[in-house]
This record gives C-alpha cells, sequence and structure tokens, in this order.
C-alpha cells in the first residue's frame, strides 16, 4: 500500500499566505495602492474601483450568505451571516459616502459597464460557493478579509499624521481593529477545515486562496486601467 502524504506542521494559512508572499508585494507595489496612500490617485480611477467593488459585493455577500448556509458549526454559520451583512451595510455605506461627495448618482454609477475582471471574481466566488466542499469556499472567500486589512493596515502606517487624505476613510475601515478581529476569525475557521481535510482537499483549498488572491491583484489593476471590453466596439448600442 503507498504510504500516506505526511501532515505538514505548518498551519494552512502561513503555508498558503507565504506560497503568496511575491504577489501580496505585488499588490503593495501596484501603482493603485501606491496612489492611493500617496492621496493621489485620481477621482476617476477611484470612482471607477467604488462602482466595481459596489457589484462585487453584492455578489461577495450572496457568497457569504452561502456560506453561513452551508456551514456546519453554528458559530461559523453565525460568523458569514454577520459578514455579509457587513458587507453590504457598512462597505457599501462607505461607498455610497464618496460617490455620493462626487456627485455621482445612481444613474451615472448604473452608467458604468462591469468590468470584465469585477465579472470574473464576483462569478468564481459564486461558482466556488455552490460547487467547491465547504473548506475550498472558506479558503475562497479568505483573501478578501485578509488582503484588505493587510493592505489597509499598510496604509494606515505610511499616512501616520497625515491631515486631510482624501481616502482616510477607506483606509480607516480596512485597517480598523474590528475588521482584523474578523480576519483572525475567519483565518481560525482556515486553519481548523484545513487541519482534518484530507490531502486533496487542502491543495483544493491552497488553489482556491491563490486564484482569489491573484484576483485581488488584477481587480486594482483593473481600476488603474479602468477598465472596459475589448469587445464592445463590435456590439451596437443597447436601446
Amino acid at each position: 500500500m503507498p504510504e500516506a502524504e505526511p501532515r505538514t506542521t505548518e498551519s494552512f494559512c502561513d503555508a498558503a499566505w507565504a506560497r503568496t508572499a511575491a504577489l501580496l508585494d505585488a499588490v503593495h507595489r501596484h501603482p493603485f495602492n501606491t496612489a492611493l496612500g500617496d492621496g493621489t490617485l485620481s477621482r476617476d480611477r477611484f470612482t471607477f474601483y467604488l462602482v466595481q467593488d459596489g457589484r462585487y459585493l453584492a455578489a461577495y455577500a450572496k457568497t457569504l450568505a452561502t456560506a453561513s448556509a452551508r456551514a456546519g458549526d453554528p458559530a461559523d454559520a453565525m460568523f458569514f451571516a454577520q459578514s455579509a451583512h457587513t458587507a453590504l451595510a457598512v462597505e457599501r455605506a462607505l461607498h455610497t459616502g464618496y460617490l455620493d461627495g462626487f456627485g455621482m448618482g445612481a444613474a451615472d454609477v448604473a452608467a458604468v459597464a462591469t468590468s470584465p475582471t469585477c465579472l470574473a471574481y464576483a462569478s468564481y466566488l459564486q461558482a466556488t460557493a455552490l460547487t467547491a466542499p465547504f473548506p475550498v469556499l472558506v479558503a475562497a472567500v479568505l483573501p478578501c478579509f485578509w488582503v484588505y486589512q493587510d493592505v489597509g493596515t499598510a496604509l494606515l502606517e505610511r499616512t501616520a499624521g497625515l491631515d486631510g487624505h482624501p481616502y482616510r476613510a477607506w483606509i480607516s475601515t480596512y485597517s480598523d481593529p474590528a475588521f482584523a478581529a474578523s480576519v483572525t476569525q475567519v483565518r481560525g475557521i482556515a486553519d481548523r477545515l484545513a487541519a482534518t481535510a484530507d490531502p486533496e482537499t487542502r491543495r483544493a483549498m491552497t488553489e482556491a486562496f491563490c486564484r482569489a488572491t491573484e484576483y485581488e491583484w488584477m481587480f486594482w489593476d483593473s481600476a488603474w486601467r479602468l477598465e472596459t471590453w475589448p469587445t464592445g466596439q463590435w456590439l451596437t448600442p443597447a436601446s
């Protein structure tokens, strides 16, 4: 009989974070996040990001709600249900505050097409929620918690003492201790599930974490590029 695959003593989260270390560094160094921290990010790019992120969060909240429904542990179910509410209530309120301040009404927001990256990331998470094992779903939603907290904390340190920063509310939201506590909780869920998962499921968890982290970089990159559909030139305008 083949020998069983040896168990590593390294936690799932530590291993996944180490595997994506270079990608996470690229996230921090991306010109969108660099300009966001400097306060020089153009309003057009930030507005585009906010519109796309609002649409992503609607899908993300549904994904978290599905995670709540699928969770076998009542505490996990409650956590994901509360996180779905936070995505819709707290984070979208942040978006609305900025967009209202920019004079962007509902019609202006609706006129912005959903970007290919936004649609791809949202679709990936929703498909994972419906078809993948529960531990893989948890691994897929983890980067949206953890990467944002990592970026927000780094930007808070970079901008400490700078008064009148135009994106202070965004930075404060993702560097908030309450948000950090939610990251710790979802990491704990992922580590607990991985600890009892078979090798195939654990590998799938790692791949899901990596893929979602790639989408995080792509999401900021798409906002920097004001991404559009390259095929749009061949479509007739909607009536």
